[in-house]
């Protein structure tokens, strides 16, 4: 037994030295680097900086290896020096582009959240924001997340939109008398799929005071799996149906509760997932909250 603990501590002492031998400081100034180009990389995709990024790059890597394999060491400095007066001439030619680029880094949500996803579909955060706006003026709304039971079938009387989600045309869609103002809509991956879809009534015993809305909500979240928010025209009162229930939100807690429901049937986004979230949601309450005190 002695002689595994003697043999076990051996490895330890390997593996300390091992590790404390790893030039840390390097190790963080390389994944700071990795950020850094990552995000002018992303940002400049598909933009004329991008392109010309590209190309400079290339023509810079070609000119370095030639130089490097054949010693040339004037054509090296020549080099060096016009990649430095095309550096400092690109922040005034490709400023539009450079400014997006900066507006994608600020899009990583220290201080706001984006309205939509770099995919098109709409946060967890502009739909809530979206319901009790409606809820506000009093504009009922009956609207399907679609989660893993398909709604296409429910579409079919509808109207196919495909439309990127936005308060106006919310606003829009559900504005009485026009075509669409009748009916549910179906949000599918975060986007607009269909508006004016009929989708069928409950005949629950507990649902005989509540309109056609809400019983519609309810016939189709027994049906399915689908998360169904309901705006009242009538109140303003915003309700969720799920699984053959419908839950009122009330209080002070109805965009929270909201929020958590959204959440629950809206495709995750990939920032939300994993260690960074974890490292950076304390930092974005943090700096939300000193963002809302500094506009009151």
């Amino acid at each position: 037994m002695s002689a595994f603990l003697e043999h076990v501590e051996r490895i330890w002492e390997y593996v300390w030295i091992y590790v404390s031998s790893i030039p840390w400081g390097s190790v963080v100034e390389v994944f700071i680097l990795y950020l850094v180009i990552y995000t002018i990389l992303k940002g400049a995709k598909g933009s004329r900086f991008g392109q010309a990024l590209a190309g400079l790059g290339v023509l810079a890597a070609l000119l370095f290896a030639f130089s490097y394999l054949f010693h040339f060491e004037v054509l090296t400095r020549i080099v060096q020096f016009i990649l430095i007066y095309i550096a400092v001439s690109s922040v005034v030619i490709f400023q539009p582009e450079i400014r997006r680029i900066l507006m994608t880094v600020g899009a990583f949500g220290f201080f706001e959240r984006p309205k939509h996803r770099p995919d098109g579909s709409v946060t967890p955060e502009y739909l809530v924001e979206t319901i009790l706006e409606l809820s506000k003026i009093r504009m009922g709304a009956l609207i399907a997340l679609e989660r893993g039971i398909s709604l296409r079938s429910y579409e079919e009387a509808g109207i196919a939109l495909d439309a990127i989600y936005s308060r106006e045309l919310i606003q829009s869609i559900f504005t009485p008398p026009l075509p669409l103002h009748d009916g549910g809509m179906v949000l599918r991956n975060g986007r607009i799929a269909s508006a004016h879809c009929i989708f069928p009534v409950s005949n629950h015993p507990d649902l005989i005071a509540h309109g056609m809305r809400h019983r519609a909500a309810v016939g189709l979240s027994e049906e399915t799996d689908a998360l169904v928010i309901i705006v009242s025209e009538e109140s303003g009162a915003v309700s969720v149906a799920h699984n053959g229930r419908m839950i009122r939100l009330d209080g002070d807690s109805r965009a929270s509760s909201l929020l958590r429901w959204a959440k629950k049937a809206l495709p995750e986004d990939s920032r939300d997932r994993g260690l960074i979230k974890y490292m950076t949601t304390p930092l974005q309450r943090f700096f939300a909250k000193m963002t809302k005190g500094d506009r009151k």
